[in-house]
């Protein structure tokens, strides 16, 4: 049997106390299939890949885990030294380091997702040669195992945000906080659907996976993480609008200390983006998965 195709349908017909066989050939992936029942199927599967991605991604490192706070910490230095006191961009009166590490921890979780989801087929391409299951059940791994180092962040963030409002700094959280679960979804599921997207794509375009670990960087500069929306021109704000991460990450500051603004049209709009995109790139996905093996 092809483990790359699921097993065709068999239909027993009994006549005249003979057994005749009708085989029944259904197609292997239809368009609007997402698999969804499949994959929860397979569930145990994914807390394994789960597993594999934490553990494995520090294993063999002296610091271990504690990369997870040391990167977030050195990016907003650096970018609180750059571009808060040197190039003294705005950030709307919050403190700085909190501002830029809010805007870090935000920003990392959805680009990890994209970055590391965008090339599932080609690094996988031997374990998916050897058994069947759900191709998407793999980058949904990747996402809930970065929901982990999110997390592990968020503590960080916490520490630090605990700090600035034991000295007195005037930052406070809003009603807005509740949006938060909602925020890391948007997030995580925005960056599966485009990863997925992508992957697809690097069956055959190689280039695509370089061109990803570019474009996240340029992105970056291209979303709310570094400034607030406030602090670009009237004229050019709509291009940062059309980011629909900039709604997440501005809502995202904005629970949080109060400054800034929140747009809840920006905010639909990326939450009307986050689902199109998931829908159509686990379409693509489940659609090349029939025969990428050709093209990998």
């Amino acid at each position: 049997m092809n483990p790359y195709t699921k097993p065709i349908s068999i239909s027993k017909l009994v006549s005249n106390n003979n057994l005749e066989f009708a085989h029944s050939i259904s197609p292997q992936n239809k368009l609007f299939d997402l698999k969804l029942k499949e994959i929860w199927r397979y569930r145990d599967l994914l807390v394994l890949f789960v597993r594999r991605d934490f553990v494995s991604k520090y294993k063999q490192t002296i610091l271990g885990p504690a990369w997870f706070f040391i990167q977030p910490l050195f990016q907003t230095i650096m970018f609180t030294f750059i571009f808060g006191n040197v190039a003294g961009l705005s950030t709307d009166g919050a403190p700085k380091g909190i501002f830029y590490l809010a805007g870090v921890t935000s920003w990392n979780y959805f680009a990890n997702c994209l970055r590391t989801t965008s090339n599932v087929f080609t690094v996988n391409a031997n374990l998916f040669g050897k058994v069947y299951f759900p191709r998407a059940v793999i980058p949904i791994s990747i996402v809930i195992s970065n929901l982990i180092q999110f997390a592990i962040g968020m503590v960080l963030f916490l520490i630090v945000y605990a700090y600035y409002i034991i000295i007195g700094t005037n930052i406070q959280p809003n009603i807005t906080l509740l949006l938060f679960p909602l925020l890391v979804i948007m997030m995580g599921v925005m960056g599966l659907g485009l990863g997925m997207l992508v992957s697809a794509m690097t069956t055959k375009y190689r280039d695509m996976q370089y061109l990803i670990q570019f474009g996240i960087q340029l992105l970056m500069y291209a979303t709310p993480v570094i400034y607030p929306i406030s602090a670009i021109p009237q004229k050019y704000q709509w291009v940062i609008m059309a980011n629909p991460m900039s709604g997440i990450i501005e809502v995202f500051k904005y629970s949080f200390l109060s400054t800034g603004s929140i747009s809840w049209p920006l905010l639909t709009y990326s939450a009307i983006f986050t689902v199109l995109i998931f829908i159509f790139g686990l379409m693509v996905f489940n659609k090349t998965e029939k025969n990428f093996m050709d093209t990998v």
